[in-house]
């Protein structure tokens, strides 16, 4: 069965950190970028950071640069998101996604964490 499966969010307070884990199964994750989108109330869908299936090269949004750490591992099947100096406004829905890097292009969403960072 093919699907991502995300370590529970939770509430954490301004200035605090918090690591989401991203576990995957049902396919072959080395040949898949990686992504953390993230959904705050009211808004659209966003995406937060982004790695590569081999090389490892990143992206991030600007909103989490210096703060966020994307990384994974192949050998686990698994991706992390490392979140440091948390403020209120990255409150949102977390999700982890799989993009194949070939063809046909194809990928998958797990079902979202909630992450609330609140005092």
């Amino acid at each position: 069965q093919v699907q991502l499966v995300e370590s529970r969010g939770g509430l954490v307070q301004p200035g605090g950190s918090l690591r989401l884990s991203c576990a995957a199964s049902g396919f072959t994750f080395s040949r898949y970028g990686m992504s953390w989108y993230r959904q705050a109330p009211g808004k659209e869908r966003e995406l937060v950071a982004h790695i590569t299936s081999h090389s490892g090269s990143t992206k991030y949004a600007d909103s989490v640069k210096g703060r966020f750490t994307i990384s994974r591992d192949n050998a686990k099947n698994t991706v992390n998101l490392q979140m440091n100096s948390l403020k209120p406004e990255d409150t949102a829905v977390y999700y982890c996604k799989a993009d194949f890097e070939g063809l046909p292009p194809h990928e998958v969403w797990g079902q979202g964490t909630l992450v609330t960072v609140s005092s």
